[in-house]
């Protein structure tokens, strides 16, 4: 009797651990499939109901944070991707495992890849990369790159997680370099053009004091030539005031039909007489057909072409020639003004424009050197733009555009 009671306890304690087996194999398959699937595990009893809480908790706590870093990394990848600076990621070995897009402009080739010396090709940059490499110091290398006239700033980082790996961030400061020169010159050039009439007025009135003035000849005309360098600075000064009110905007154009060829013909009549006193042909070119009429103040674009073709007469010898002409291109009618002067060097065309610039360094000309800034403004106010073509020795033809009614 006690052997069958026996017998049938361990029975039951047999049936009853294959149950709690069965069970058990069943939530861990379940919470597995789940698991497989990116799912959330089953909710179930016992231990493993709570192991499946504490999973679930992670689960959860885990897809936030690599939301969150998605988020993070597509935020830095679209700064990275707008960012106007070169940004390069090299590795141990030196390869490259990251490139935004203003790296591979600058350097012009993809890049991911590439080795870091393929990628910078100036020797100062890979000497810059391989010191910091070798010392595990940041780096920063400053250089000039004469083919393209660039100026490149070079900073780099050791990248600690990469082990030996570096950051490359190159910024291109020509803009800036070119914004400073522009300055420089701008301070320079107006220095010259005050102390020249300071100088000659102070001289002048020296004379004067030292008794001059009561010489019936000499005294009145020293007063004509105080009054001639008084009307020089004060051309200049309104000039700079025209220029700086241009600029911001704050001269009202009065926008009107303009026909192109009377308003060639006008320009020419007005400095018809200055072209017979140098012995320059000014001429204005005739169209077979009607030009279409341009929405522009007539009075402003009159000043524009008097400046070009007062500069065009300056700088032509006497029996050479200025051409006025204008043609449809577009939407739009270009004014051109062709001169067979002494040109104008190549590598100074980017900078005639910019005030008080003159390509005679000599300074032996006549004008304030602001007509073409001027002139440059003006013709931006009406939507168009102006540029020249040149050759030293061969003339030039200063071009502008203004847009048709």
């Amino acid at each position: 009797m006690i052997v069958e009671v026996v017998l049938g306890l361990v029975l039951l304690a047999m049936l009853w651990l294959g149950w709690q087996y069965w069970t058990l194999r069943r939530g861990i398959h379940a919470m597995l499939s789940a698991a497989q699937r990116s799912e959330a595990l089953p909710p179930t009893e016992g231990m493993l109901g709570e192991l499946a809480r504490l999973l679930n908790q992670q689960r959860a706590a885990l897809r936030e944070r690599l939301v969150a870093a998605n988020t993070e990394r597509g935020r830095l990848a679209a700064i990275l991707d707008q960012l106007a600076d070169a940004v390069i990621i090299a590795d141990a070995e030196g390869r490259v495992r990251f490139a935004n897009p203003a790296a591979e402009q600058l350097c012009g080739l993809p890049l991911v890849g590439r080795s870091v010396v393929e990628a910078l090709r100036h020797h100062q940059l890979v000497d810059a990369w391989r010191r910091c490499r070798d010392t595990g110091q940041p780096q920063t290398e400053s250089l000039e790159v004469p083919a393209s006239r660039q100026f490149l700033q070079a900073v780099i980082v050791p990248d600690r997680e990469a082990h030996s790996g570096a950051l490359l961030v190159v910024r291109d400061l020509t803009r800036l370099r070119r914004l400073e020169t522009v300055r420089r010159d701008f301070i320079s050039n107006i220095s010259h053009e005050l102390r020249t009439p300071i100088a000659s007025l102070k001289a002048l009135a020296e004379t004067l004091q030292a008794g001059a003035l009561s010489d019936p000849e000499a005294g009145p005309r020293f007063l004509g030539r105080i009054q001639t360098e008084v009307d020089a600075l004060a051309q200049l000064v309104q000039e700079l005031l025209d220029l700086s009110r241009i600029e911001s905007g704050q001269v009202e154009l009065i926008f009107r039909r303009v026909e192109p060829l009377a308003l060639l013909r006008s320009a020419a009549d007005r400095m018809r007489v200055q072209a017979e006193r140098a012995g320059v042909s000014l001429t204005v070119q005739e169209t077979p057909e009607p030009l279409p009429e341009v929405w522009a103040d007539e009075t402003r674009l009159e000043q524009v072409l008097v400046n070009l073709i007062h500069n065009a007469i300056k700088f032509t010898h006497r029996g050479g020639s200025v051409t006025l002409s204008a043609q449809t291109q577009g939407r739009t009618v270009v004014f051109a003004v062709r001169d067979t002067g002494i040109g104008i060097p190549a590598d100074e065309l980017p900078r005639i424009f910019e005030r008080f610039y003159r390509v005679d360094k000599s300074r032996s000309g006549s004008g304030t050197g602001l007509g073409l800034s001027i002139s440059k403004h003006i013709v931006e106010a009406h939507g168009g733009r102006i540029w020249a073509k040149s050759r030293e020795g061969e003339g030039s033809i200063f071009f502008f555009s203004i847009p048709i009614v």
